[in-house]
């Protein structure tokens, strides 16, 4: 038969009290320390400003998540293109902390890289893909890459599983384009990635955003696309800037209690000089 084990004496008690109360809060600093080093680490790996562009106006801007550990995986990002053009991108990579942090870095650094051998959105989706493959690190990202050509005001769109953008035109008209994208990066061989065409024309505006930005606890994406829809056309029909519908975007974000990271990149055309672009970075 088993033996009753005794109950601890009140000394005994208090002293296993006192271990599991240190050990909590040893827990607690260290989920606090790694947080604090993804948030940092994150921030680096984000664009410090955007570049100059004739004739739009680029803003940009990012929120941890509020769940903690949740944070990190994130980006946005703008440059200059070999032929003139721009390079936009936003994605998002599965998983969280430093880990994610790491490598959205990778990603956005292997977009830029490959950006410069071919800059066709859905080659360029499709090259990123193999080497995400060829990295082996079962890891996969989410992603929307468009090229734009001041000179004409095309822009050229592929996705690869992520977010819809929404667009609105300078008469307050705004949609979520449902162009047919292709399987997140990293997941499936010889994967192609549809392109769709759009022209943005003077007084019009693209807002490209991460999950954190449409979904919450009690929000689905197409409710927070909607949300996105509705800022982006009352932005256009006004005339706002870039970088307040960008803060507007994220601040809607943050009223949901977002449990994701948060980005958004907003593409607005004003037919005036080249302005250089604003990336606000980690809120706090």
């Amino acid at each position: 038969m088993f033996r009753k084990r005794p109950a601890p004496d009140g000394e005994e008690l208090l002293a296993r009290l006192a271990s599991l109360t240190t050990r909590a809060k040893e827990l607690a600093e260290l989920r606090r320390s790694q947080v604090e080093l993804a948030i940092a680490l994150q921030r680096d790996m984000l664009p410090a400003d955007l570049p100059a562009v004739p004739g739009i106006h680029l803003a940009a801007c990012y929120s941890p998540a509020y769940a903690g550990l949740n944070v990190g995986g994130d980006w946005y990002d703008a440059f200059a293109l070999p032929d003139g053009r721009i390079g936009l991108s936003v994605g998002d990579v599965q998983g969280h902390a430093i880990d994610a942090a790491a490598f959205m870095g990778q990603v956005r650094v292997g977009l830029r890289a490959l950006a410069s051998v071919t800059s066709e959105p859905g080659d360029l989706l499709a090259c990123t893909n193999e080497l995400l493959l060829s990295l082996n690190k079962d890891l996969f990202a989410t992603c929307t890459f468009m090229r734009y050509d001041p000179a004409t005001g095309l822009l050229e769109s592929a996705r690869a599983g992520h977010i819809p953008c929404v667009r609105a035109t300078a008469d307050g008209r705004a949609e979520v384009c449902r162009d047919e994208g292709g399987p997140p990066l990293g997941v499936l061989e010889g994967t192609e990635y549809p392109v769709t065409r759009y022209r943005l024309a003077t007084g019009g505006v693209f807002v490209l955003v991460t999950d954190g930005v449409v979904e919450g606890p009690s929000l689905s994406v197409d409710e927070g696309l909607d949300r996105v829809v509705r800022l982006a056309s009352l932005a256009a029909a006004v005339g706002m800037e870039a970088d307040a519908l960008a803060a507007a975007v994220l601040k809607n974000a943050e009223l949901i209690g977002h449990e994701d990271d948060a980005a958004v990149l907003v593409v607005g055309h004003d037919g005036r000089g080249a302005t250089r672009g604003l990336a606000r970075g980690v809120t706090p």
